[in-house]
């Protein structure tokens, strides 16, 4: 068995609140990781010192009070000033989303946000000083935009006419029971989505809904292997395994309360169709 991953984490600064950091603690002793916690109200020098003296892998910041992008920073600069700035350092809390281009541009390899979970925490936390894979590369781009429609026929002059998009094609998915019509715009697409009948989760959607964006489509280079680390994470899936898509693709659904109500589909397309733009 190889050296458990050492965990320091740490408050600094005068927030009072520790509840969350005790979670966090022992969420990743279940991972199997060695945590040390620094206790409340410490300041960036004692976090540093602590990080050094228990020769730890990661240092886990937390942060309530608002003084994050102070503190965090000054956590830094204090390991650097004693040769220390390969112990690396991620960050939770309550952080807007507006300071964490800041704090990863100061150094902090990580920011977690409330809706994280302890898996994505620990996993990455192992990934880090631990790879045993290849890192899963992010989504390449917005494949597509899926978009519900009674009719195709009905929907179609909208976007080619006053919109003045090229339809590019037009195909029968039957695992989804849907007629999709390809519109191109820049590097992504538009895809009507037509049920073929009433088992179609499009006819569902329709009946609940009515006609408008149904998914988001997000093209990936591993399917399988970006499907993995997900369900690793704790992350909601539909599909566990990958389906058949349009032109040969592989695609499947993750749960739409894993982002707010919004669906999104990853694909992953062959070679041959990445190349030639189908056709």
């Amino acid at each position: 068995m190889g050296k458990k991953i050492r965990v320091l984490v740490a408050k600094p600064g005068l927030d009072g609140h520790d509840r969350g950091a005790l979670v966090i603690s022992q969420a990743l002793r279940d991972h199997g990781m060695e945590v040390i916690y620094t206790g409340l109200r410490q300041s960036p020098l004692q976090i540093a010192q602590a990080a050094i003296q228990e020769d730890v892998d990661v240092i886990g910041l937390s942060s309530l009070s608002g003084a994050h992008r102070t503190l965090f920073p000054k956590v830094i600069e204090e390991l650097q000033k004693r040769n220390a700035e390969d112990i690396p350092v991620i960050g939770g809390g309550v952080i807007p989303s507006e300071d964490i281009p800041y704090l990863l541009e100061k150094g902090v390899k990580k920011i977690f946000t409330s809706g994280s979970s302890t898996s994505m925490l620990a996993n990455y936390i192992q990934d880090l000083i631990d790879p045993k894979v290849e890192t899963v590369a992010a989504p390449k781009k917005i494949a597509h935009i899926g978009i519900a429609v009674h009719s195709i026929d009905d929907a179609l002059h909208f976007y080619t006419d006053s919109l003045g998009l090229q339809l590019e094609g037009v195909e029968v998915v039957e695992s989804e029971g849907v007629k999709v019509a390809f519109l191109g715009i820049g590097e992504s697409r538009f895809e009507l989505l037509e049920p073929l009948n009433d088992e179609s989760p499009i006819k569902i959607f329709l009946d609940k809904k009515g006609q408008g964006i149904h998914h988001i489509a997000l093209e990936v280079d591993d399917i399988v292997a970006r499907l993995e680390q997900l369900k690793a994470n704790g992350l909601p899936l539909i599909n566990e395994k990958t389906k058949e898509g349009a032109h040969g693709s592989e695609i499947a659904f993750l749960h739409p309360k894993a982002a707010g109500g919004v669906l999104f589909e990853l694909c992953q397309y062959p070679l041959e169709v990445k190349h030639n733009e189908w056709g």
